[in-house]
């Protein structure tokens, strides 16, 4: 199945453990991110392992890559986030009517 909505694509990509704990790693590193190595040895994960669960996050949009000479950096891309967040929680407490009270 596809999701084609950005903002189920993001979801989806977080509902793994070990994505999700990427994305926590990275959130802390704060924007300057973390070498793909430094990501490997945070969360003990093999490379080839972690190489599919990056992607995955770079595709949903949430995470950047930069590439540094030999080296590539990747982070959290803040907007992105800031914007699921928004939509988790835009209509919060707005109340919702029972059908039976639509009636």
């Amino acid at each position: 199945m596809s999701t084609s909505s950005p903002n189920a694509r993001a979801l989806a990509a977080l509902g793994h453990d070990a994505r999700l704990s990427i994305f926590r790693l990275l959130v802390k590193a704060g924007k300057e991110g973390l070498r793909v190595g430094e990501i490997a040895a945070h969360i003990k994960i093999a490379p080839s392992t972690l190489a599919h669960h990056m992607s995955t996050l770079v595709d949903s949009d949430l995470v950047l890559q930069e590439k540094q000479g030999r080296e590539v950096f990747s982070m959290v891309d803040y907007d992105k986030m800031h914007a699921l967040l928004g939509f988790l929680a835009e209509e919060c407490c707005v109340g919702v009517r029972t059908l039976e009270t639509v009636r």
